[in-house]
């Protein structure tokens, strides 16, 4: 039988994903060989995997966690979402097709036998499998045909850990509330409970341990104190956004960032954020660019024609040719590459409807949509600066026109990207360039002279992997939690 254990949120952003992370890399630390699985997923933000494919990048963290490299069965249902009732589903790494929120719900079902068969070919030769839940078990409308929560625990014989956020507040409530709501079967996978997100003195919460112990019979497995490092690990929920900004006080450089109402990949702008001296502001809907701003960035876009529009409605077009009439620089990454472009065209209604809308025009290249997908990691050089660069590509289109003809980068035998004839307009398909260092550096220094500061990104994610197994390791039940594991359910 499989040892693992499930974590489940009483609601969503309670932290499960980043709890996850810490106990791959604390488990790894121990000597077991550990793996990650979250059987669905909903996420813009992705990852490419070793066996080419895609998963959300939560999971492909929790993979470098524990020292190994993503690969599909670690998330086998992958949802992007393209409309606010809609996504395309995503099966072991491979496009099944859109579906609407409610057609979904009856595909579920179908859809468990490749999570299983995910699940089971993940744990051979693997001590432990550590699962993330998705949203809430206390969902119980959404109960029928589950495959992310108790529906899947009960097929795979997981226990399982509730983890509740009281940073929020009502966390005694979110525990109990969970449990009552439960039918008796999937109670009987709950061995305890984490609370997450603790601020001030642990010891004031004694009481409500109790309270919680007293009416639901399960263990506490400790109290997780709020973990100051979060922000420096790749985030997966686009929510994460609402609370994101660079910490440089006095900065030499100012980036801004336009929220997408499909933005993905944001990840891509970490390595922007850690930089001491730049300073990114991420701008929301009904906010304006601000006018101070030395390089626009516009990132990954899961539905680039709507996001072509939204930038529109925004006024944010208005206000990206304001900043480049006043000769400031603009980045495209991927989708943000394309629209950068004068015309984005979906002939076989890939993103939901067959047309074209013109883009921003500040790069002479036009994007054809196609049914193919690239999903492939990549590694080459950028042209301007000589610098290495290596990332992954994750994209459907092609994109062809004069600006090509000057590309931003050289990766292996070809080329990627355009850059307009003056320079200070680039655009380029490779996500994650800016956690190159040298590039990185020296791409800033273009914009405006500076000293290196010397931050080695891959290396700062590392040790803040392992400070955040230190903080569990300290503050959770670590044995206790193993113990559970061992528990396994009937299936």
């Amino acid at each position: 039988m499989t040892v693992s254990l499930m974590f489940q949120g009483t609601g969503s952003d309670v932290g499960k994903s980043l709890l996850t992370a810490g106990l791959c890399r604390a488990y790894t630390r121990r000597g077991l060989v550990v793996r990650p699985f979250k059987s669905q997923n909903m996420s813009n933000n992705a990852a490419v995997t070793e066996d080419g494919g895609e998963i959300g990048r939560a999971q492909a963290l929790q993979a470098r966690a524990c020292g190994v490299k993503p690969v599909i069965d670690m998330n086998p249902v992958l949802l992007k979402p393209q409309t606010d009732v809609g996504a395309q589903v995503v099966v072991q790494g491979k496009i099944l097709g859109n579906a609407g929120a409610l057609d979904y719900q009856s595909l579920k079902p179908k859809l468990l036998s490749s999570v299983l068969e995910s699940y089971r070919r993940l744990a051979h030769g693997v001590d432990l499998i550590l699962i993330e839940g998705a949203g809430s078990p206390a969902e119980i409308n959404l109960r029928q045909g589950d495959i992310a929560n108790m529906g899947f625990a009960r097929a795979a014989g997981a226990p399982v850990v509730l983890v509740g956020d009281i940073d929020r507040g009502g966390v005694i409530a979110s525990i109990v509330g969970t449990w009552v709501l439960l039918d008796e079967p999937d109670r009987a996978h709950l061995k305890g409970y984490i609370i997450n997100k603790f601020r001030g003195d642990v010891r004031l919460f004694d009481g409500g341990l109790q309270a919680i112990s007293e009416r639901t019979g399960l263990t506490g497995f400790g109290v997780a104190p709020w973990f100051a490092g979060a922000g420096m690990l790749p985030a997966e929920d686009a929510v994460a956004l609402q609370g994101r900004k660079s910490t440089g006080g006095d900065p030499k450089i100012r980036v801004c960032v336009p929220v997408f109402s499909r933005i993905a990949n944001f990840d891509d702008l970490d390595p922007l954020i850690a930089e001491p001296d730049v300073t990114v502001t991420f701008v929301r809907p009904g906010e304006v660019l601000p006018g101070d701003a030395d390089l626009i960035v516009l990132p990954g876009s899961k539905s680039t024609a709507a996001d072509l529009a939204f930038v529109r409605d925004q006024g944010w077009d208005v206000d990206i040719s304001a900043h480049v009439r006043r000769g400031g620089a603009v980045v495209g990454l991927c989708g943000g590459y394309q629209i950068l472009g004068t015309v984005v065209s979906d002939p076989l209604g890939i993103e939901g409807s067959i047309g074209e809308v013109a883009g921003l025009g500040l790069l002479d290249i036009e994007t054809e949509l196609t049914g193919d997908k690239t999903l492939t990691e990549a590694a080459g050089t950028d042209i301007a600066t000589g610098q290495p660069v290596r990332g992954y590509e994750m994209h459907v289109g092609r994109t062809s026109g004069p600006d090509r003809e000057r590309p931003m980068l050289r990766l292996g035998g070809t080329t990627d990207g355009a850059i307009s004839a003056d320079g200070r307009i680039f655009g380029c398909y490779l996500h994650g360039l800016f956690a190159s260092d040298a590039f990185r550096h020296a791409f800033l220094h273009s914009l405006r002279a500076r000293d290196a500061s010397g931050l080695a990104y891959e290396a700062q994610v590392e040790r803040v992997l392992d400070e955040l197994a230190d903080h569990l390791e300290t503050h959770l039940d670590l044995d206790g939690l193993l113990a559970a594991a061992a528990d396994v359910q009937p299936g």
